[in-house]
């Protein structure tokens, strides 16, 4: 048992404490929280709806909808996660129409997002016009035709190998893993590709995840030989028709972000003004608090990102960072549950929620699990702590926010609600392995109170500004003003 931030400190954080709080009750939120059904086949998210709904989620996104590969001469295909096929799969398009041998058909999604709107839950799906599937033979006749010949399917700098990945020449016109890059800017291609989205959005498909989305130019980026205007942004997001063919809905009907990742000369603000975008940087950070059991390591309160924060998707992991080098594979569920809880609590950011495969422990090296595409992944999307964040999330809407850490960053707490020093509801998070005895600053009113829903028998008392109590290992607490006694 560790004690945290001494009595002597207390009138100092609270000065600071309030500085950080709104005075305002209703303001601004983002309150969707996002699951991503990593590899789960459409009817197997349509089972699992119920569960869905009941763990606070508010939109599911699925994997790449569209045609791809099925298999290499390596692996002659299969329905394996990572072996006899491979979950990438789904990013090597071969055409764009709905369905492919994982995921299901289009009368699947047909049914799933029916289903989902009787639960209030939006689908939305990855898509991918950035580039094609690295064999070109497996290209389809239907595709080469729409743009008037294979050999206007690419840019004319697509099959060169990104080398400068900060040079945005490079960056949006070349060939990225092996992956040929799609001349974007061909208006046959757009009125092909946006024939794509319109149709998932004929099935009920009310989002779009964008993949690569910083490998596609700005209007600002230099133009490659085949292109006479970098406008791919202007025609997906509906600014403008292409050939007759423009976006079925209005943009803010949907939800619609970009895999921006950052890095050097990456022009976030400039795609921040078509669509949201993802906080990769912040998921870092939020990483290296968990691997140093710190929330003060790495600034969790820096969005790390200079678009505005309603902007952002967030995560604690991403299925890149899972699968790829593996890099926070090694994060133990209950680790990710508790930066999960941090993000949900959040005033702003769209938090997404990464379903890692069913029988996986990351940290043994155990990375595929049961290894089965299409499968439902493990249940920590549903655990009793991980609904209880997201429906903090919901219950605290048009609330501001105000944050404090103990001293050592052992303990981070998330108020709502503050209205004077009276805050609707608090969420206290230990990000170390050892229980917490504290005490800390807080604006909810004196009283008792009792974990509302979560995993541990959490209680803690407040008097005169001053929250008193223990609080578990890796545990999350979520208190709300309307379950308080008062002393």
């Amino acid at each position: 048992m560790k004690r945290i931030l001494n009595l002597a400190a207390l009138a100092a954080a609270t000065v600071l404490l309030s500085l950080q709080c709104s005075p305002q009750q209703k303001v601004a939120t983002n309150d969707e929280v996002i699951l991503h059904a990593w590899c789960w086949s459409f009817n197997t998210i349509r089972e699992n709806l119920p569960d869905i709904a009941q763990a606070g989620y508010t939109i599911v996104q699925t994997s790449p909808a569209q045609h791809c590969i099925t298999g290499t001469a390596d692996d002659k295909g299969g329905e394996q996660l990572f072996g006899n096929g491979r979950w990438y799969y789904h990013y090597q398009p071969t055409d764009w129409k709905i369905g492919n041998q994982h995921v299901g058909t289009r009368e699947d999604l047909i049914a799933l997002c029916n289903e989902a709107a009787k639960y209030g839950i939006r689908i939305i799906v990855d898509v991918l016009p950035n580039h094609t599937a690295i064999d070109q033979s497996k290209v389809e006749q239907d595709l080469d035709a729409a743009v008037g010949g294979h050999e206007n399917l690419y840019h004319a700098n697509g099959l060169t190998p990104i080398r400068k990945w900060n040079d945005r020449y490079e960056c949006t016109t070349g060939e990225m893993g092996g992956l040929p890059d799609v001349n974007t800017e061909n208006p046959d291609f757009q009125a092909y590709y946006m024939t794509y989205v319109n149709d998932l959005i004929a099935c009920g498909v009310r989002g779009l995840r964008y993949d690569t989305a910083k490998h596609i130019g700005l209007p600002s980026d230099p133009l490659d030989a085949k292109a006479e205007q970098n406008d791919f942004w202007d025609v997906a997001t509906g600014r403008k028709a292409v050939k007759g063919v423009q976006l079925a809905l209005p943009m803010d009907s949907l939800f619609i972000y970009g895999e921006v990742l950052q890095d050097k000369n990456v022009k976030e603000t400039e795609y921040a003004e078509y669509m949201g975008l993802t906080a990769s940087s912040m998921g870092h950070k939020l990483r290296n608090d968990l691997d140093a059991q710190s929330w003060l390591k790495d600034d969790p309160m820096d969005w790390a990102h200079p678009a505005e924060p309603c902007k952002l998707t967030t995560w604690v992991e991403s299925h890149d960072t899972y699968c790829n080098d593996h890099e926070s594979a090694h994060i133990s569920d209950a680790k990710v549950r508790v930066a999960w809880a941090f993000l949900a609590g959040r005033q702003f950011g769209t938090p997404l929620f990464y379903s890692r495969p069913d029988g996986s422990n990351g940290p043994e090296g155990n990375f595929w699990g049961n290894n089965v595409a299409g499968a439902k992944g493990n249940d920590n999307f549903k655990h009793l702590a991980v609904a209880a964040a997201n429906k903090f999330r919901a219950n605290m809407s048009g609330m501001a926010e105000c944050v404090n850490f103990s001293e050592d960053g052992a303990v981070a707490q998330i108020c709502r609600g503050a209205e004077g020093k009276s805050a609707k509801g608090a969420m206290i998070l230990n990000i170390t392995e050892q229980e917490q005895e504290l005490c800390l600053p807080t604006s909810l009113a004196d009283g008792k109170y009792k974990n509302a829903a979560c995993d541990c028998a959490c209680e803690f008392s407040v008097k005169d500004g001053v929250l008193c109590g223990t609080l578990p290992a890796l545990g999350i607490c979520i208190l709300y003003s309307s379950f308080a006694s008062i002393n």
